[in-house]
């Protein structure tokens, strides 16, 4: 996993609450097997319309958004189904940072094993930073994971929380693998002192 330290990038706006994770990443395109690809499916149902053509309204199709990194969105981003596809999709188009008001508690979580770093800030900021955004008085934003701080060299500044673990694993680019790896030379010792029979088995099937 890509470690996170600073970010700098383009905001994109998503003026909607309640985004749930079938709106980020419809369900009929769940049936890859790899991590990557899903970028070009990320909210699809608004990207495009019946037939496919791009939907000029919506803002990840707006050429002032264009090639944001930096989803701006309302109360409770990444309800619904607990799918990891979310946050996958949300990476593969490009996107590092999702700041909002409240997340829903698994898609948060998924987002720091996945590269992702959600920044949770009080409604009266986030709609500051909406105002801004679409006034083009905020166009980017520079993000510091080791200060916790949000500044867009334009008068808006806003701190943030990360509890320590999350932050920790994020600013050294740390997934649950490779947590447990850091521990490998205490598991082979382990696996070392088992019975022949059952050391066997775990070096059979490692």
């Amino acid at each position: 996993m890509e470690a996170f330290t600073k970010h700098s990038g383009k905001v994109v706006p998503l003026d909607r609450a309640n985004v749930d994770t079938d709106q980020i990443i419809p369900k009929q395109f769940l049936k890859r097997v790899e991590r990557t690809g899903f970028g070009q499916f990320l909210f699809y149902n608004w990207r495009y319309d019946t037939e496919g053509n791009p939907n000029p309204d919506f803002e990840l199709n707006q050429e002032a958004y264009r090639d944001g990194s930096i989803l701006l969105a309302r109360t409770n981003f990444g309800c619904g189904s607990s799918r990891e596809h979310a946050p996958w999709a949300l990476l593969d188009y490009g996107f590092r940072v999702v700041i909002a008001p409240t997340f829903a508690d698994i898609f948060y979580n998924n987002c720091f094993k996945n590269g992702i770093l959600p920044i949770r800030l009080p409604e009266a900021k986030v709609d500051t930073l909406f105002r801004r955004v679409k006034d083009g008085v905020t166009q980017t934003l520079s993000v510091d994971l080791e200060n916790n701080r949000i500044d867009d060299q334009n008068d808006f500044t806003a701190e943030f929380e990360v509890e320590p673990y999350r932050r920790y694993c994020l600013l050294n680019g740390l997934d649950d693998i490779a947590i447990t790896l850091q521990k490998d030379d205490l598991i082979r010792k382990y696996e070392e002192r088992l019975p022949d029979y059952y050391r066997t088995t775990v070096t059979q099937n490692s």
